[in-house]
Protein backbone atom coordinates (compact mmCIF):
# COMPACT_ATOMS: atom_id res chain seq x y z
CA UNK A 1 0.00 0.00 0.00
CA UNK A 2 1.23 3.45 -0.46
CA UNK A 3 1.93 5.94 2.59
CA UNK A 4 -0.50 8.84 2.01
CA UNK A 5 1.16 11.99 0.53
CA UNK A 6 3.26 9.79 -1.82
CA UNK A 7 3.99 12.34 -4.79
CA UNK A 8 4.08 15.24 -2.43
CA UNK A 9 7.07 15.76 -0.93
CA UNK A 10 6.72 19.12 -0.53
CA UNK A 11 3.36 18.81 1.48
CA UNK A 12 4.10 19.27 4.81
CA UNK A 13 4.25 15.62 6.94
CA UNK A 14 0.54 15.69 9.10
CA UNK A 15 1.37 14.46 12.69
CA UNK A 16 -0.85 12.92 14.79
CA UNK A 17 -0.02 12.55 18.39
CA UNK A 18 -1.66 9.81 20.85
CA UNK A 19 -1.46 9.70 24.57
CA UNK A 20 -0.45 13.72 25.61
CA UNK A 21 1.31 13.12 29.20
CA UNK A 22 4.82 13.91 29.93
CA UNK A 23 6.22 12.10 26.55
CA UNK A 24 3.14 12.88 24.62
CA UNK A 25 3.59 16.69 25.68
CA UNK A 26 7.55 16.35 24.36
CA UNK A 27 6.96 14.85 21.02
CA UNK A 28 4.81 17.64 20.53
CA UNK A 29 7.48 20.44 21.20
CA UNK A 30 10.25 18.47 19.55
CA UNK A 31 7.32 18.07 16.22
CA UNK A 32 7.23 22.46 16.72
CA UNK A 33 10.72 22.96 16.46
CA UNK A 34 11.94 20.33 14.17
CA UNK A 35 15.05 21.65 12.35
CA UNK A 36 14.53 19.71 8.62
CA UNK A 37 15.27 21.70 5.73
CA UNK A 38 12.49 21.28 3.07
CA UNK A 39 11.20 18.35 5.38
CA UNK A 40 8.40 20.20 7.20
CA UNK A 41 5.71 18.71 9.23
CA UNK A 42 2.59 20.29 11.15
CA UNK A 43 0.40 18.92 14.07
CA UNK A 44 -2.86 18.35 13.05
CA UNK A 45 -4.48 15.72 15.33
CA UNK A 46 -4.33 14.62 19.29
CA UNK A 47 -5.60 12.20 20.93
CA UNK A 48 -6.44 11.80 24.84
CA UNK A 49 -9.21 10.39 27.69
CA UNK A 50 -8.60 14.03 29.33
CA UNK A 51 -10.34 17.06 27.93
CA UNK A 52 -8.18 19.34 29.03
CA UNK A 53 -4.92 17.74 27.16
CA UNK A 54 -7.04 17.72 24.00
CA UNK A 55 -7.68 21.46 24.71
CA UNK A 56 -4.00 21.73 24.91
CA UNK A 57 -3.50 22.84 28.67
CA UNK A 58 0.38 22.28 29.72
CA UNK A 59 1.74 19.79 32.11
CA UNK A 60 4.67 20.37 33.63
CA UNK A 61 5.72 16.80 34.66
CA UNK A 62 8.96 15.24 33.73
CA UNK A 63 12.79 14.45 34.12
CA UNK A 64 14.08 17.05 31.56
CA UNK A 65 11.95 20.15 30.56
CA UNK A 66 9.85 20.24 27.93
CA UNK A 67 9.95 22.48 25.27
CA UNK A 68 11.34 26.23 24.75
CA UNK A 69 8.67 28.52 24.65
CA UNK A 70 6.47 28.96 28.53
CA UNK A 71 3.50 29.78 26.79
CA UNK A 72 -0.31 28.71 27.88
CA UNK A 73 -0.88 25.85 25.45
CA UNK A 74 1.21 23.37 23.87
CA UNK A 75 -1.05 23.80 20.92
CA UNK A 76 -4.00 25.98 19.28
CA UNK A 77 -6.85 24.02 19.78
CA UNK A 78 -8.95 25.69 16.77
CA UNK A 79 -6.21 24.30 14.73
CA UNK A 80 -5.88 20.89 16.16
CA UNK A 81 -8.79 18.32 15.59
CA UNK A 82 -8.67 16.38 19.45
CA UNK A 83 -9.96 12.64 20.02
CA UNK A 84 -10.54 10.49 22.75
CA UNK A 85 -10.16 7.22 21.02
CA UNK A 86 -6.77 5.97 19.32
CA UNK A 87 -8.92 4.34 16.64
CA UNK A 88 -10.61 7.73 15.65
CA UNK A 89 -7.49 9.58 15.26
CA UNK A 90 -5.87 6.72 13.03
CA UNK A 91 -9.10 6.72 10.74
CA UNK A 92 -8.17 10.58 9.88
CA UNK A 93 -7.33 10.36 6.08
CA UNK A 94 -5.62 13.77 6.69
CA UNK A 95 -3.18 12.25 9.35
CA UNK A 96 0.28 10.92 7.83
CA UNK A 97 2.22 9.96 10.78
CA UNK A 98 0.92 9.04 14.33
CA UNK A 99 3.44 9.12 17.48
CA UNK A 100 2.57 6.85 19.94
CA UNK A 101 2.91 7.81 23.34
CA UNK A 102 1.10 6.14 25.69
CA UNK A 103 1.81 3.38 28.27
CA UNK A 104 3.94 0.43 27.62
CA UNK A 105 1.36 -2.52 27.22
CA UNK A 106 -0.54 -0.79 24.89
CA UNK A 107 2.32 0.30 21.97
CA UNK A 108 2.05 -3.05 20.02
CA UNK A 109 -1.58 -3.20 19.38
CA UNK A 110 -2.00 0.69 18.84
CA UNK A 111 1.05 0.61 16.03
CA UNK A 112 -0.67 -2.54 14.38
CA UNK A 113 -3.91 -0.55 14.36
CA UNK A 114 -2.03 3.02 12.74
CA UNK A 115 0.05 0.56 10.41
CA UNK A 116 -3.22 -1.01 9.06
CA UNK A 117 -4.86 2.37 9.19
CA UNK A 118 -1.52 3.84 6.35
CA UNK A 119 0.28 5.76 9.14
CA UNK A 120 4.15 5.93 9.61
CA UNK A 121 5.00 5.35 13.44
CA UNK A 122 6.94 6.14 15.84
CA UNK A 123 6.54 4.45 19.05
CA UNK A 124 8.22 5.32 22.17
CA UNK A 125 10.44 3.16 24.46
CA UNK A 126 9.96 0.55 25.45
CA UNK A 127 8.47 -0.82 22.38
CA UNK A 128 7.15 -3.59 24.94
CA UNK A 129 8.14 -5.50 27.63
CA UNK A 130 8.90 -9.15 25.43
CA UNK A 131 10.60 -9.73 23.13
CA UNK A 132 8.01 -11.71 21.33
CA UNK A 133 5.56 -8.92 21.51
CA UNK A 134 8.55 -6.44 19.67
CA UNK A 135 8.48 -9.24 17.14
CA UNK A 136 5.05 -9.45 16.40
CA UNK A 137 5.24 -5.39 15.79
CA UNK A 138 8.14 -5.90 13.57
CA UNK A 139 6.54 -8.80 11.49
CA UNK A 140 3.56 -6.67 11.21
CA UNK A 141 5.29 -3.29 10.16
CA UNK A 142 7.15 -5.66 7.59
CA UNK A 143 3.54 -6.36 6.32
CA UNK A 144 3.81 -2.38 5.33
CA UNK A 145 7.35 -2.02 3.09
CA UNK A 146 5.94 1.38 2.07
CA UNK A 147 5.32 2.82 5.86
CA UNK A 148 7.80 3.59 8.43
CA UNK A 149 7.82 2.24 11.26
CA UNK A 150 10.39 3.47 14.04
CA UNK A 151 11.23 3.32 17.88
CA UNK A 152 11.74 6.41 19.76
CA UNK A 153 15.22 5.59 21.27
CA UNK A 154 16.56 9.18 22.02
CA UNK A 155 19.73 7.94 23.21
CA UNK A 156 20.87 7.29 19.94
CA UNK A 157 19.88 10.76 18.99
CA UNK A 158 21.60 12.84 21.80
CA UNK A 159 24.49 15.09 20.83
CA UNK A 160 27.10 13.66 23.67
CA UNK A 161 26.18 10.10 23.12
CA UNK A 162 26.02 10.78 19.06
CA UNK A 163 29.25 11.94 19.63
CA UNK A 164 30.73 8.99 21.85
CA UNK A 165 29.20 6.62 19.30
CA UNK A 166 31.60 8.44 16.25
CA UNK A 167 34.04 8.75 18.56
CA UNK A 168 34.51 4.95 19.47
CA UNK A 169 33.58 3.77 15.71
CA UNK A 170 36.16 6.42 14.31
CA UNK A 171 38.98 4.95 16.72
CA UNK A 172 40.54 8.56 16.78
CA UNK A 173 41.05 7.66 20.79
CA UNK A 174 42.14 4.30 20.41
CA UNK A 175 39.69 1.29 21.32
CA UNK A 176 37.85 1.36 24.42
CA UNK A 177 39.14 -0.25 28.00
CA UNK A 178 36.08 0.88 29.71
CA UNK A 179 32.77 2.43 29.53
CA UNK A 180 30.43 3.41 32.48
CA UNK A 181 26.94 4.69 32.06
CA UNK A 182 24.68 6.08 34.68
CA UNK A 183 20.95 6.98 34.49
CA UNK A 184 19.16 8.33 38.11
CA UNK A 185 16.17 9.94 38.76
CA UNK A 186 13.45 10.36 41.41
CA UNK A 187 10.40 7.82 40.81
CA UNK A 188 8.12 9.47 37.95
CA UNK A 189 5.37 11.81 40.36
CA UNK A 190 3.30 11.01 37.14
CA UNK A 191 1.23 7.90 36.45
CA UNK A 192 1.95 5.91 39.78
CA UNK A 193 -0.01 3.40 38.82
CA UNK A 194 1.32 2.26 36.03
CA UNK A 195 4.79 2.65 37.11
CA UNK A 196 4.45 0.99 40.29
CA UNK A 197 3.33 -1.53 38.66
CA UNK A 198 6.21 -4.08 37.41
CA UNK A 199 4.62 -6.70 35.34
CA UNK A 200 2.99 -2.97 33.25
CA UNK A 201 6.11 -0.80 33.50
CA UNK A 202 9.02 -3.68 33.74
CA UNK A 203 10.33 -0.91 36.43
CA UNK A 204 13.11 1.19 36.33
CA UNK A 205 15.29 -1.61 34.36
CA UNK A 206 13.12 -1.60 31.36
CA UNK A 207 11.45 1.78 31.16
CA UNK A 208 14.78 3.86 32.85
CA UNK A 209 17.62 1.56 31.86
CA UNK A 210 16.54 0.68 28.48
CA UNK A 211 18.16 3.92 27.45
CA UNK A 212 21.09 3.21 28.37
CA UNK A 213 21.10 -0.95 27.41
CA UNK A 214 19.96 -0.09 23.76
CA UNK A 215 22.74 2.17 23.40
CA UNK A 216 25.18 -0.18 24.45
CA UNK A 217 24.15 -2.52 21.91
CA UNK A 218 24.27 -0.04 19.27
CA UNK A 219 27.70 1.08 20.25
CA UNK A 220 29.28 -2.16 21.26
CA UNK A 221 27.06 -4.74 19.81
CA UNK A 222 25.57 -7.39 21.32
CA UNK A 223 27.20 -9.09 24.47
CA UNK A 224 28.00 -12.36 25.33
CA UNK A 225 26.59 -12.73 28.65
CA UNK A 226 25.35 -10.28 31.12
CA UNK A 227 25.34 -9.78 34.70
CA UNK A 228 22.84 -7.62 36.88
CA UNK A 229 22.72 -6.41 40.60
CA UNK A 230 20.68 -4.55 42.39
CA UNK A 231 17.31 -4.42 41.98
CA UNK A 232 14.19 -4.00 39.14
CA UNK A 233 14.59 0.19 40.38
CA UNK A 234 18.04 0.32 40.88
CA UNK A 235 20.13 -2.15 38.69
CA UNK A 236 23.64 -2.41 37.48
CA UNK A 237 24.64 -4.20 34.88
CA UNK A 238 28.11 -6.07 33.60
CA UNK A 239 27.85 -6.94 29.73
CA UNK A 240 30.27 -8.99 28.86
CA UNK A 241 32.46 -8.61 25.59
CA UNK A 242 35.14 -11.43 24.52
CA UNK A 243 38.22 -9.66 24.08
CA UNK A 244 36.18 -6.40 24.32
CA UNK A 245 36.09 -3.34 26.58
CA UNK A 246 34.88 -4.05 30.22
CA UNK A 247 30.73 -2.12 30.00
CA UNK A 248 28.37 -1.48 32.87
CA UNK A 249 25.20 0.67 33.21
CA UNK A 250 23.92 1.60 36.02
CA UNK A 251 21.30 3.56 37.88
CA UNK A 252 17.76 3.60 38.80
CA UNK A 253 14.80 5.76 40.09
CA UNK A 254 15.07 6.53 43.38
CA UNK A 255 12.48 7.13 46.37
CA UNK A 256 13.45 10.58 47.76
CA UNK A 257 11.40 12.49 45.19
CA UNK A 258 13.81 15.47 44.93
CA UNK A 259 16.97 13.29 43.69
CA UNK A 260 17.57 15.19 40.37
CA UNK A 261 17.76 13.86 37.00
CA UNK A 262 21.40 12.88 35.96
CA UNK A 263 22.58 10.79 33.19
CA UNK A 264 26.35 10.69 32.21
CA UNK A 265 29.20 8.09 31.12
CA UNK A 266 32.60 7.85 31.35
CA UNK A 267 34.66 6.02 28.53
CA UNK A 268 38.08 5.46 28.85
CA UNK A 269 40.01 5.03 25.34
CA UNK A 270 43.38 4.27 25.18
CA UNK A 271 44.57 7.61 24.53
CA UNK A 272 42.46 9.21 26.73
CA UNK A 273 38.74 9.44 28.49
CA UNK A 274 35.35 10.91 27.39
CA UNK A 275 33.31 12.14 30.54
CA UNK A 276 29.84 13.80 30.23
CA UNK A 277 27.97 14.52 32.60
CA UNK A 278 24.26 16.17 32.20
CA UNK A 279 24.39 18.84 35.29
CA UNK A 280 27.18 20.14 34.38
CA UNK A 281 28.16 23.51 32.98
CA UNK A 282 30.25 21.85 30.70
CA UNK A 283 28.27 18.42 29.72
CA UNK A 284 31.28 17.06 27.50
CA UNK A 285 34.71 16.76 28.50
CA UNK A 286 38.12 15.12 27.15
CA UNK A 287 40.86 14.11 29.29
CA UNK A 288 43.99 13.36 27.17
CA UNK A 289 46.93 11.96 28.69
CA UNK A 290 49.59 14.30 29.37
CA UNK A 291 47.47 17.53 28.59
CA UNK A 292 45.09 19.70 29.62
CA UNK A 293 41.04 18.69 30.18
CA UNK A 294 39.21 19.66 26.29
CA UNK A 295 35.81 20.82 26.70
CA UNK A 296 33.67 20.00 23.71
CA UNK A 297 31.51 21.78 21.93
CA UNK A 298 27.98 19.45 20.81
CA UNK A 299 25.17 20.63 18.97
CA UNK A 300 22.53 22.37 19.78
CA UNK A 301 19.29 20.61 21.19
CA UNK A 302 18.03 16.78 22.71
CA UNK A 303 17.47 13.17 20.94
CA UNK A 304 13.98 13.88 20.94
CA UNK A 305 14.08 16.71 18.81
CA UNK A 306 16.76 14.78 16.68
CA UNK A 307 14.67 11.95 16.50
CA UNK A 308 11.58 13.34 15.18
CA UNK A 309 13.86 15.73 12.65
CA UNK A 310 15.14 12.20 11.61
CA UNK A 311 12.09 10.52 10.68
CA UNK A 312 10.51 13.95 9.49
CA UNK A 313 13.44 13.47 6.77
CA UNK A 314 13.12 9.89 6.30
CA UNK A 315 9.26 10.10 5.47
CA UNK A 316 9.75 12.80 3.07
CA UNK A 317 12.54 11.29 1.37
CA UNK A 318 9.99 7.71 0.93
CA UNK A 319 7.65 10.48 -0.50
CA UNK A 320 10.39 11.06 -3.03
CA UNK A 321 10.61 7.42 -3.91
CA UNK A 322 13.86 7.36 -2.57
CA UNK A 323 14.83 4.40 0.44
CA UNK A 324 14.59 5.95 3.09
CA UNK A 325 17.07 4.93 6.05
CA UNK A 326 15.94 4.78 10.29
CA UNK A 327 19.06 5.05 12.83
CA UNK A 328 16.62 3.03 15.32
CA UNK A 329 14.49 0.56 13.78
CA UNK A 330 11.77 -1.61 15.48
CA UNK A 331 13.69 -5.15 14.19
CA UNK A 332 16.51 -4.04 16.97
CA UNK A 333 14.40 -3.98 19.66
CA UNK A 334 13.75 -7.42 19.74
CA UNK A 335 16.88 -8.21 20.95
CA UNK A 336 17.13 -5.37 23.05
CA UNK A 337 14.32 -6.70 24.80
CA UNK A 338 15.91 -10.15 25.13
CA UNK A 339 18.78 -8.83 26.68
CA UNK A 340 17.06 -6.70 29.14
CA UNK A 341 14.85 -10.06 29.72
CA UNK A 342 18.32 -11.87 30.41
CA UNK A 343 19.41 -9.05 32.93
CA UNK A 344 16.10 -10.04 34.78
CA UNK A 345 16.94 -13.33 34.84
CA UNK A 346 20.81 -12.58 35.89
CA UNK A 347 19.27 -10.60 38.68
CA UNK A 348 16.90 -12.80 40.01
CA UNK A 349 19.54 -15.88 39.93
CA UNK A 350 22.58 -13.71 41.12
CA UNK A 351 24.30 -15.16 38.44
CA UNK A 352 25.92 -14.31 35.30
CA UNK A 353 23.59 -15.13 31.92
CA UNK A 354 24.98 -16.02 28.25
CA UNK A 355 23.14 -14.68 25.41
CA UNK A 356 22.17 -16.71 22.46
CA UNK A 357 23.91 -15.55 19.38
Amino acid sequence: MSAPGDGAAARPVNVGVVGLGVMGAQHIESYRVADVTGASNQLVAVCDADADRRAGLRHVEGNVAVGTDATDRLFDPGLVQGYESPDELFADGSVHLVSLCTYTDSHVPFAKAALAAGKHVLVEKPVALTADAVRDLADAAADYPDLLCMPAMCMRFWPGWRWLARLVRSGDMGAVRKATFRRVSAAPGWGQAFYEDVSRSGGALVDLHVHDADFVRWCFGAPAAVETTGSLQEPRTRYHYPDGPEVVAEGGWDKDPNTPFFMGYRVDFEAGTADYAFNRDIQLRVERKGKDVEPVALEDGNGYDAEVSHLVRAVHAARRGETPTLDARVEEAVGLMAMLAAERESLERGARVDLDG
